[in-house]
């Protein structure tokens, strides 16, 4: 009995060594499984999200510098391209003249030279007159037309913004007061509003993203390099005089998009998957007679375009009440110090040229 049990004792011990090996390599495989699956999502997701640099070269040559002169000075801000065409969207107050209260006779738009550098001649070398197409106050919007615009314009994708969710990456390509110009600033949404302030209409975004004057009109970008929103104003100074930082606001791409429709220019949203490819869109549509018109506060120009712009798939245009006058920072606004009052640094400039090398020294 004693040495059956002695038998079955080694068996057993057997077994259960043979056992512990076999969970060991088991155990190992599983192990370098998730390991190796871990590496595969880590490694997918890192393609998946877009570095600053990678947003920058897709969307900055689709953003201009706008420059509009008077007899009596100018105003500066940025835009963005958003039909081969040479349409360029905008803010209003960029291309107002403050005195008259009308559009300034002379606006000038320049493109994107291949290398950004600090020197004015080789930044504003290729420059294009533009003619205002429509305008709104009220919304704070305007679309430009580039005359005789040179073949193969880059073009900005529009984003939907219900894509995007508070904490997510944006980005701002501007001409900031004093900083370089096609600067670009990162952050993240910080808030959203819809009927801001009780007004129905309204509808922005709130980002921490950098904004100074000089940025208006600009766009503020995803991570897959579509324009979701319009750079319109910030906060600086509450009631008390205490300083406000990182408080910057976008009109949605959503209102540009049903505002731009009334112009009777229709752009669809571009597909949140990849970054979106500026200048590669289909040829455009002419919409069907009267299924577009401008509202009674547009003031547009004689020659409005009547078409459909299909530089992004499945157009499906929405609709939405106008939204409340705006206060947003413009170039023209007297910055303030402790001590003294500085005056905007394009005023009474006659040469449009000096007057830009002037406030950027």
């Amino acid at each position: 009995m004693r040495w059956w049990d002695e038998v079955h004792r080694g068996r057993a011990e057997g077994i259960m060594k043979t056992t512990v090996k076999t969970c060991s390599v088991v155990s190992a495989v599983t192990m370098w499984a998730i390991a190796l699956a871990l590496l595969h999502t880590t490694a997918t997701t890192a393609a998946a999200e877009s570095s600053p640099a990678q947003v920058y070269a897709t969307a900055a040559p689709a953003t201009v510098f706008i420059y509009g002169a008077s007899e009596k000075g100018g105003s500066t801000g940025t835009g963005s391209i958003i039909d081969a065409s040479g349409l360029v969207l905008t803010n209003a107050h960029v291309i107002m003249d403050k005195e008259s209260k009308t559009p300034y006779p002379v606006i000038f738009v320049f493109l994107k030279p291949d290398k950004v550098t600090g020197r004015d001649k080789e930044n504003l070398a290729n420059r294009h007159k533009a003619t205002v197409v429509a305008y709104q106050d009220a919304l704070d919007l305007a679309l430009l037309k580039i005359s005789d615009p040179p073949q193969s314009l880059p073009i900005m994708a529009m984003g939907d913004p219900s894509d995007i969710t508070i904490g997510a990456r944006v980005l701002a390509i501007g001409h900031p007061e004093r900083g370089g110009m096609w600067s670009l600033t990162t952050g993240v949404i910080s808030a959203e509003w819809k009927d801001y302030g009780g007004v129905q209409g309204w509808d922005i975004f709130q980002t921490e993203t950098s904004l100074n004057r000089g940025n208006s009109g600009g766009p503020l970008v995803d991570e897959d390099g579509r324009q979701i929103g319009v750079n319109s104003f910030i906060q600086r100074k509450a009631d008390d005089g205490l300083a406000i930082t990182s408080i910057n606001f976008a009109i949605k791409s959503s209102v540009a998009k049903d505002w731009l429709a009334h112009q009777g220019v229709q752009v669809s949203y571009a597909p949140p998957r990849g970054l979106a490819r500026a200048g590669h869109g289909s040829a455009p549509v002419k919409p069907a007679a009267g299924s577009v018109g401008a509202k009674p506060e547009d003031k547009v120009a004689k020659q409005q375009p009547a078409r459909l712009i299909e530089n992004q798939p499945e157009a499906t245009p929405e609709t939405g009440p106008g939204l409340p006058p705006l206060r947003p920072f413009s170039l023209d606004r007297l910055v303030k110090g402790l001590a003294q009052v500085e005056k905007d640094l394009e005023a009474q400039m006659d040469d449009m040229e000096a007057e830009i090398r002037k406030r950027r020294r």
